[in-house]
């Protein structure tokens, strides 16, 4: 199920900080265990999860704060560092 916020709440829903945050050469194997995890098919569906575009369920959010903690970062969600 897809529900599309408005800009404000879509800044917290959005794991733009923690992606930011990422070493460039990580950035590949982090976006396919994020995909992996979440059953996403398409880079599409990936962006609208990064942008917080789509409503997180809790096992969601437990599954990407995990994934960011694989790779030492902490502070995952929001849009700016």
């Amino acid at each position: 199920r897809i529900t599309f916020k408005n800009n404000n709440m879509a800044k917290e829903l959005s794991f733009k900080k923690g992606w930011l945050q990422l070493r460039q050469c990580d950035v590949e194997a982090c976006r396919n265990d994020i995909m992996n995890a979440l059953n996403l098919n398409t880079r599409m569906a990936f962006l609208n999860r990064l942008n917080g575009k789509v409503d997180h369920k809790v096992t969601e959010v437990n599954a990407i704060e995990s994934i960011f903690h694989k790779y030492h970062i902490r502070d995952v969600w929001g849009e700016n560092i």
